[in-house]
């Protein structure tokens, strides 16, 4: 029978809900603060009128879904820093962060020309002219930063792997305190402020106004978000090559490009990034075609819906990085039977939560996209927002429960190092689900207009649910070995590749 559950340092946790909330509660409130980063620049940037919402959510998805990829492919740093954890070779785990930080760096230049053809790309679209002139001025900016995010994120996952989140969680804060501001005193600038500032309209006119700072609109929002990602790189990045680090994981003698590293990242990592890259480019289509081709108000009352989706989705993907750390960890301990409750239990904080915000999209819908609602805006056009955007809430409540548990199964699967399953059911499903039935919808009940193509998409999440829950049923991933808890550790110096 395998003994009491351990952390890093050695004590036992007083109970595993108290292990997963450790690393849970840091992990799901840094998700949480980039997403009111996210929902505070369109927030900012709805006070400039509702047809600006729509084109900065096409500008930011058109920059993130290029990320994405990377993103995808990183969480499986997560996966071998906590393997290596587990297996008592912590040290092991800091190659594995540089060269995540290397392959961003590459991946980084090549998303350069991709940023160019924003306009391109939007026309082809068939986007109004006036939006499409903003999301391109709104993404190119978040893609000449995007280095700096995709090292963020990479980072980050070393110290979910290590157990430490609270670090990540410390940056995320800082990060969206600098954001708030900064994103505000750029995008109003010296100019008026919107009334309902309140005094942190003063304190944002009185900054602008001191150092002569003219209102840039939808580009300071960028800016801001640029300048806040800096600051939440910076903290993590202090930690990782301060001298009590170096001395504990060796962070800053693993910092040579290692081609083993780079082979086991692209080993289990190609299935998370093409997962990601290929959801977020069906999201894409999803919302800048399927939402969108129904004309300017779909378009921002969709972005103001999958909004709030984010707020309910981004703490449960917490949960999900958490539940790979855990997994990973009592994997690389060869407790795979602690590894499954953990998962379960991880399975039921996702469930209380999404389904908490389902109750409150339903309930609470009228107001919620309100909120999103320029004062100034004529009575008929914000009627057909408020209309819009709670259907389009009440669509993403239906399928709350069904995401959380997707989420959690592709977690606790990436900690134990399978990737690919859940990879190729996810492409396969939102190509044939939100892409095909969403395109069907359109076209064959158009009298249901964009809600259509959002029962496509509950639809999706669905099928998701039942393939990445039926896969874990399996047991399969059980079976995986990514490290070998018995291998020797070398007492010092480094291979020739590299590798400690």
């Amino acid at each position: 029978m395998s003994g009491p559950a351990t952390n890093d340092s050695g004590k036992t946790p007083a109970s595993p809900l108290a292990e997963l909330l450790r690393i849970a509660g840091p992990t799901v409130a840094t998700m949480t603060s980039y997403t009111i980063m996210t929902f505070c620049d369109k927030w900012l940037v709805s006070r400039l009128g509702p047809e600006y919402v729509g084109a900065q959510g096409n500008g930011g998805l058109a920059a993130w879904v290029p990320q994405s990829i990377a993103m995808g492919l990183f969480g499986v740093i997560n996966t071998y820093v906590s393997q290596n954890l587990g297996a008592g070779k912590p040290e092991r785990g800091a190659p594995y962060a540089w060269n995540g930080l290397w392959m961003a760096a590459a991946w980084w230049v090549l998303l350069l020309p991709y940023a160019f053809a924003l306009p391109w790309i939007f026309n082809v679209a068939g986007m109004d002219p006036h939006q499409a002139a903003w999301a391109t001025t709104y993404g190119q900016i978040l893609l000449f930063g995007s280095l700096l995010n995709m090292w963020t994120r990479a980072l980050s996952q070393f110290f979910y792997g290590l157990h430490k989140a609270s670090i990540v969680m410390i940056a995320g804060v800082a990060a969206n305190i600098v954001n708030l501001l900064v994103s505000a005193v750029l995008v109003f600038g010296n100019g008026p402020v919107p009334a309902g500032l309140g005094p942190f309209g003063d304190l944002v006119s009185g900054i602008a106004t001191g150092l002569g700072i003219p209102p840039i609109g939808i580009a300071g929002s960028a800016y801001g978000t640029v300048i806040a990602t800096a600051v939440e790189l910076a903290i993590p990045m202090l930690f990782f090559l301060s001298p009590g680090m170096d001395a504990k994981y060796r962070t800053r003698s693993a910092w040579r490009v290692s081609s083993r590293h780079i082979k086991d990242l692209l080993r289990i990592g190609w299935p998370g990034g093409l997962m990601f890259g290929n959801e977020m480019v069906c999201w894409g289509f999803f919302m800048v075609y399927l939402v969108s081709h129904f004309g300017e108000q779909h378009a921002s009352a969709g972005w103001i819906a999958h909004q709030y989706m984010s707020l309910s989705f981004m703490p449960a993907v917490g949960i999900s990085v958490a539940c790979t750390a855990i997994v990973g960890k009592y994997m690389g301990m060869k407790k795979p039977e602690i590894a499954e409750k953990r998962a379960w239990l991880a399975m039921k904080l996702a469930l209380g939560y999404m389904g908490l915000c389902g109750i409150i999209f339903v309930v609470f819908r009228g107001p919620l996209v309100r909120l999103f609602i320029e004062d100034g805006t004529s009575a008929g056009q914000a009627a057909e927002l408020v209309r819009l955007g709670s259907l389009m809430l009440i669509a993403t409540a239906c399928f709350q429960l069904f995401d959380a548990i997707a989420m959690v199964m592709s977690g606790a699967l990436r900690g134990a190092g399978d990737t690919v399953f859940p990879g190729l059911a996810t492409v396969a499903a939102s190509w044939l689900v939100i892409v095909g039935g969403g395109t069907a919808m359109v076209t064959y009940v158009p009298s249901l207009e964009s809600l259509g193509a959002w029962i496509a998409a509950a639809s999706y999440i669905f099928s998701l649910c039942v393939l990445l829950l039926g896969r874990f049923l399996t047991g399969k991933w059980k079976l995986i070995r990514l490290v070998d808890r018995a291998e020797p550790v070398q007492a010092a110096g480094l291979t020739t590749d590299g590798v400690v």
